[in-house]
């Protein structure tokens, strides 16, 4: 398990069991996102007019 141990925490264990494990697939997720964002705004290749330099 990624987040505790089946001895730690019995009841997490059987929700993991039941739904799967839904902490680490939403993080898995928001850094997937992060990285699409990353991306969408990656301003670098932007250069500013020449009477802003």
């Amino acid at each position: 398990m990624s987040f505790a141990d089946k001895t730690e925490a019995p009841i997490y264990a059987g929700l993991v069991e039941e739904q799967g494990d839904v902490p680490a697939e939403v993080r898995r997720i928001a850094e997937e996102t992060l990285r699409e964002v990353d991306r969408a705004l990656d301003f670098s290749s932007v250069r500013p007019p020449a009477a802003f330099r």
